[in-house]
Formats: C-alpha cells, structure tokens, sequence
C-alpha cells in the first residue's frame, strides 16, 4: 500500500495515524516535543519548518497520499507554506493524492443562511482569506501537476477532550441568543471518516463541507455543553458589550453566520456520522466521563 504522509501531524493526524494502522504513516511536526510524541505512538516523525525552504526540500512525497493538515501563517492575506510545498513538490516528489483541510470560513457571513458548497467564496476574515488562497494555490498546483486534490471545508472541531472548558470556567460572556449566530461543527472521530472517505472516493478538484449538517446558534452550543459538564452557563450579554469584553479572535466568529448543507458528503463520499448532531456526540462525551476506570 502507498505511504501516509500527514503535514501537521496534531490531534485529527494522531486519530487518522490511528485508524490507518498498519501501514506506514510518516508524521512532519515542527517541535521536537512534537517528534517524540509521534514516535511513541508508531508514526515515523520528520521535524520540519514550513517556513523554511530548507525543511520542505527534505521532505519525500514521492507516491504517498498526503493529509495536508497544516495551518496557515497566523498573519497575512496568503497562506506562504502552501505556496512553498506547492512550489517544491514536483517531478519525482509528486504525492498520489492529496486531501487539504480547510475552513469553512472561506464562506464569510451568510447571515445565517443554509449553504452548500455552490456558494459564493467570499472570506470575512484575514483567516479565511488565507485559506482561500490555499485552496487556489492547491487546485492551480492539482492542474499543474495532474494530482488529484481534494478539500474539505471543516466548521469547529469538538470531542470529549476538546471541548470550552477552560472558556466556561472562566466565566467569559456570550451573546444573548436571539443575536448569537449560527454555528457548524463536526466531531474530530467523524472527520477522521471523513478525511479517509476523502482519499478514497473524493472527486477530484471538488469540495466538501465537512460538517454534521447540524448547526445551532453558537450561544446555545455553550450552554449545551456547560449542561454536559454540570457547569455553570455563561452570562449572557448584548452585542455592545461582547464587543467590549471578548477577544478579536472570538468576535470574528460571531461576525458570521451560516448553516451548512452536508448533503454532497453523505452522498458522494458515502459517510455515515457517528455523532450526526452534537446531542449524540455531547452524549457520547457525558458517557466517556462517567465509565469507571481501570
């Protein structure tokens, strides 16, 4: 079978490493801490900069099927290290195949509409416009080289260890709900299906809306899941001040709303949810903390 390579080998790349077991996965991180945490768990690690021509030349893709898993810079309109990858893989290094994760924020504001992935690209945020080029620069390169590309468009990632503790605890505000803007997700063991199903039967150059087709206003998703963990439910403020007491990063995912149409997922990739809404995977979660241990 072809070799695995997952650029930025995190959390999702662990759980894919995981589900790809036996074969061969090859893991690039950028920390040393990073590497030995691959190794213990089997994945061959590469330390390498994205940032650096240097460490991408010495990365082999010859063959592999790629998970490309890496964010852009945290800055800028363009994401630079898909434009440094995309400009070093050629001749003998060409993958087999690549899937890209990107965000759906690529959407921008949709004022709470349902969307599917027809929709106008029409990034709000310097984040999304970043991904965006990434997106471009990956289906230029797919024309370019004649590799099969594939995106996937993925909302917030949750599961029983990356859930807003540390948020709720803290007390920080939401908005009152009937301001609170719609928000999409998908369980990180459901992308993981997803990002394999991808591999395998995703149509080349295409799009795919990596969501649960399940969006509730994001207000509500926190209460839901204070109620999961028996915490405390956020106070509830207006938007004036939200603006006040909320970080830039936060405020730009309450600037947009939309809901995503995952119908071209659950037909064309044959995907079955785990946690199709996030009841079932808040479920799930509550279950996890009570089961005895050892």
């Amino acid at each position: 079978m072809n070799p695995v390579l997952i650029v930025g080998c995190g959390d999702i790349g662990m759980r894919l490493a995981k589900r790809l077991a036996p074969r061969r996965v090859v893991g690039l991180v950028r920390s040393a801490a990073s590497a030995e945490r691959l190794r213990c768990r089997g994945v061959t690690p590469v330390q390498v900069d994205l940032d650096t021509d240097t460490g991408i030349c010495a990365v082999a893709a010859s063959r592999c099927e790629v998970f490309y898993l890496a964010p852009p810079p945290g800055a800028g309109e363009q994401d630079s290290r898909v434009a440094r990858v995309c400009r070093h893989w050629r001749g003998d290094s060409l993958p087999r195949r690549l899937v890209y994760i990107s965000t759906s924020a690529v959407y921008g504001d949709c004022a709470g509409a349902w969307i599917d992935e027809s929709a106008p690209l029409e990034p709000g945020s310097a984040r999304g416009r970043r991904r965006l080029d990434a997106e471009s620069r990956w289906r230029r390169w797919s024309d370019e080289t004649g590799v099969p590309v594939v995106v996937l468009r993925v909302p917030g990632i949750y599961a029983c260890d990356r859930l807003p503790v540390k948020r709720l605890r803290a007390g920080l505000p939401v908005l009152s709900p009937q301001e609170s803007p719609y928000s999409n997700r998908i369980h990180a063991d459901d992308l993981v299906q997803v990002c394999l199903a991808a591999m395998a039967r995703g149509q080349a150059g295409a799009a795919y809306n990596a969501a649960d087709g399940a969006p509730v206003r994001m207000t509500e998703y926190f209460f839901r899941v204070a109620d999961c963990l028996g915490l405390a439910r956020p106070p509830v403020v207006d938007r004036q001040t939200a603006e006040r007491r909320l970080s830039a990063s936060m405020l730009s995912f309450l600037a947009e709303s939309k809901r995503l149409d995952n119908r071209r997922l659950l037909h064309q990739l044959g995907v079955r949810l785990q946690y199709p809404d996030l009841a079932s995977g808040l479920a799930a979660c509550r279950s996890e903390a009570v089961a005895p241990r050892g």
